[in-house]
């Protein structure tokens, strides 16, 4: 379409001065207009940079939406620099340096403009302007959408940024716009972004989806304040804040996310009133770091799609949850790490698939006045340092009420718990803890079960229709010394018929006061069975490392794994005399990841790799504890990190070997147990560095994805020892080592047929390797057995000679 002419209405002061002229040009019109003429433009394109200096209003004709296109080669197509009126026209622009419309002073008015453009910026503010921005739309794939920058500011109506490059809205540099009823969609960053001190965006009845990046991104002190606003198919976090940044949602709506619907770090604050958060595959509010707090106000957090805490709270940061609900997830509310605290008052935590609330790592968790229903656990107080306290709540329907393990004391008051499936309240671990005018009802196994001498103090609780006891207090046989068990302080029992009598010499430590009750009946702390078997101290009869190592390089092949262990004894051996030379020796992370197919020796050298340490010094003992996952992984909440705990108890002083460790980490696993002992291992392996060798083993790819998938595994090892298949010669060398060991000969002609065999058998998931070896030589011994049988009177050779005939036939 061709450019067309300009009408412009010249505006007096009394209406009958007004007169019209018309100029073939824009900038010709808008050099003859004064302030408050009307310029109307004919449909056409227009090459031409416009610059508006003066409080005119440029439009385009009546009932013809787009006609008029603004569209110049290069440069900014449209400037606005007085308070103007722009509207029903089409802008189009092609420098991607430049901005297609900028707005640079005063308040301007921009109505019913459309931008499509491929520019810096679709619309940008800045200055001192205050444009009323309304029903304008923004296509720019190459840019961001509206950028108000530099103190600017203005009012955003009915607006939509239908594709951006970058960022749908960017504030900063101290601008303060205002979105109202907004759309931003399609945009390849942020759909709003405020970035930088004094800058502050306020957004009402916007709507933010369809973003490749966060939807909301406030950043470096900035401010924002979003009521009524949707934030939803996003590809990143719903709302990101970082580094002292403010945030204000209310009455808000945040779904379908992939990631963290909330996510928020660096001493940045965020406040949620009435906003709900649902369908979300991470966290739903994500809270990291010292100073970073979140204050929650009647909002609903569920429908989690992911694996992972509906709350997180860590590195010593805080939330507030006033009046909440959160419901249908995985985890409720995690609180992590030493300063990190949450504070829930008058909340519901619903159909919980694991555990309501997570406390650990010396984290605080208090909860006044709340409602935990239909989870696996209750409230679930880790380690050492957690605690915090429960007032006034009420668990109905969980697997297990509060699990308190591993040193953490919380308070818990004036609680029910009722209907468990297992027990009411388990302690064990050394776990501590104070439990004040608790009831439990309906359990379906104990009331308070307290185990491993744990100090858990009760007073003034009760159970009733526990269906296997009231109380069950055992003490550990591996409970520390001094433990004392329990103390128990006017608590009663709705079974006293039925509680078992106490079994043990030494009763858990009790006090009455006033009336007794049923206390007479709360039986005292025994012992579960024998203590585990201790291995016994390396003593004078130790072998040398030098002797040990002699066994390895006797073993059959494994040629690459004698390399690799002595590269490894060496730098431990060279490490130990640097030091008692006084001089600075390297660390060496003596974790060893063995991968392999079954029968190549991964189990013998991890036995004589701890032979090895404990010659060396590195280990007190070198004994060897070899595990599996059904070793370390309860059926139940709680019993796994026991089981592990356990499992390295055994081991301390030597080698703990985990075979088919990838087991723990299903590919399918979803919430499966096996990721809390990854956990405890990994923990442990830090704690207790010096104490316990750990060394994880089994097939190659198996264990990579493991590794991969596990990166704070992966971390703790120091080296891959890869242990290849037997080939026939190495086979036949061991049957040949068999043979002499039991005292048996190879008749002529029996080698060529073992090798023979050994190279003809298939060799697929299921071959054996070194343990096909030995099962090959134990079957021609039972034939050689049925053959001789029949002789009266064999020879010397008779009874030692093994014969090709006496081969098993081919699988």
């Amino acid at each position: 379409m061709a450019q067309g002419t300009v009408q412009v209405t010249h505006t007096g002061t009394s209406r009958w001065r007004r007169r019209t002229g018309e100029y073939a040009s824009l900038a010709a019109a808008l050099e003859a207009a004064a302030e408050g003429d009307v310029l109307t433009v004919a449909p056409g394109t227009y090459r031409e940079n416009l610059v508006l200096q003066r409080a005119v209003t440029l439009r385009g004709p009546e009932g013809s939406p787009g006609s008029v296109r603004i569209a110049p080669v290069d440069g900014v197509p449209l400037t606005v620099r007085a308070s103007a009126v722009v509207r029903d026209l089409h802008v189009e622009g092609q420098d991607t340096t430049s901005p297609a419309v900028l707005v640079e002073e005063g308040t301007p008015e921009l109505r019913d403009v459309r931008v499509v453009t491929r520019s810096a910026a679709g619309i940008e503010v800045r200055g001192g302007a205050r444009p009323s921005v309304r029903r304008c739309t923004v296509d720019n794939p190459a840019g961001v959408g509206i950028a108000v920058l530099d103190g600017a500011g203005g009012v955003f109506e009915e607006c939509e940024v239908v594709a951006a490059g970058q960022a749908g809205v960017a504030v900063r540099g101290g601008a303060h716009p205002r979105l109202e009823r907004c759309r931003v969609h399609h945009a390849a960053g942020s759909g709003l972004t405020a970035t930088g001190e004094n800058s502050a965006l306020e957004a009402v009845g916007c709507e933010v989806y369809e973003v490749r990046g966060s939807g909301i991104q406030v950043t470096a002190r900035a401010t924002a304040h979003l009521t009524d606003c949707d934030v939803h198919r996003t590809t990143g976090d719903g709302v990101t804040l970082d580094t002292d940044a403010v945030l204000t949602l209310a009455d808000c709506r945040i779904h379908d996310i992939p990631e963290n619907a909330v996510d928020l770090r660096s001493r940045s604050v965020l406040t949620l009133t009435r906003t709900s958060v649902r369908q979300f595959g991470r966290n739903g509010l994500s809270v990291w770091d010292p100073g970073t707090r979140v204050d929650a106000n009647q909002c609903e957090i569920f429908d989690s799609t992911g694996d992972y805490p509906a709350v997180w709270i860590s590195d010593g940061a805080t939330a507030v949850l006033d009046s909440c609900r959160v419901h249908d997830v995985p985890d409720a509310l995690f609180v992590l790490d030493r300063g990190s605290r949450a504070d829930v008052v008058d909340s519901d935590l619903s159909q919980v698939r694991n555990t309501a609330v997570s406390v650990s790592d010396g984290a605080t968790a208090q909860l006044d006045d709340c409602r935990i229903s239909e989870a696996a656990t209750g409230a679930w107080f880790r380690d050492h340092g957690s605690g915090g306290t429960l007032s006034n709540c009420t668990l109905d329907g969980t697997q297990t009420g509060v699990i308190v393990t591993k040193g953490a004391d919380p308070t818990v008051e004036r609680c029910t718990v009722g209907s468990p499936a297992e027990a009411g309240v388990y302690v064990s671990a050394g776990g501590r803890g104070t439990f004040v005018n608790c009831r439990v009802t309906g359990s379906g196994g104990y009331g308070f079960h307290v185990i491993d001498g744990s100090r858990t103090t009760l007073r003034k609780c009760r159970t009733e229709r526990c269906a296997r006891g009231g109380y069950e207090f055992a003490e550990g046989a591996d409970a520390g010394p001094g433990s004392g068990g329990p103390l128990v302080e006017d608590c009663s029992s709705d079974e006293s018929g039925s509680l078992r009598a106490p079994s043990a010499p030494e009763p858990a430590a009790q006090t009455t006061s006033g009336s007794t009750g049923l206390l007479g009946t709360v039986p005292a702390a025994r012992t579960t069975g024998p203590a585990p078997s201790v291995p016994p101290a390396a003593g004078p009869d130790t072998r040398t490392s030098k002797a040990v190592l002699g066994e390895l390089d006797a073993l059959v092949g494994l040629e690459s794994v004698k390399r690799e262990v002595r590269a490894l004894t060496d730098m431990i051996e060279v490490g130990r005399r640097r030091q008692q030379a006084g001089l600075k020796a390297a660390s060496v992370k003596r974790h060893l990841v063995f991968t392999g197919s079954p029968g190549t020796g991964k189990t013998t050298v991890a036995r004589l790799y701890g032979e090895i340490l404990a010659s060396l010094g590195v280990l007190e003992q070198g004994h060897l504890v070899e595990v599996s996952r059904v070793d370390l992984v309860g059926e139940h909440i709680g019993s796994t990190a026991i089981r592990t705990q356990e499992a390295f108890d055994r081991a301390r002083g030597g080698v703990l070997f985990i075979d088919e460790a990838y087991a723990l980490s299903p590919e399918d696993a979803g919430r499966d147990f096996g990721k809390e002992a990854i956990d405890t291992l990994v923990k442990l392996m830090e704690d207790q560095r010096d104490s316990v060798v750990v060394i994880v083993a089994g097939y190659t790819a198996e264990m990579e994805r493991f590794l991969s998938v596990n990166p704070g595994v992966a971390s703790r090892f120091s080296r891959t020892i890869t242990f290849g298949d037997y080939g026939p010669e190495e086979l036949l060398r061991i049957v040949r080592q068999q043979a002499e060991e039991h005292e048996y000969r190879l008749a002529p002609g029996a080698a060529e047929a073992l090798l023979t065999y050994f190279t003809e058998i298939p060799k697929g998931p299921a071959f054996g390797n070194g343990r096909t070896a030995r099962q090959t030589f134990e079957a021609m011994v039972e034939r050689h057995a049925s053959r001789v049988a029949q002789l009266d009177e064999p020879t010397t050779d008779d009874l030692t000679l093994l014969y090709a005939e006496d081969l098993p036939s081919r699988p």
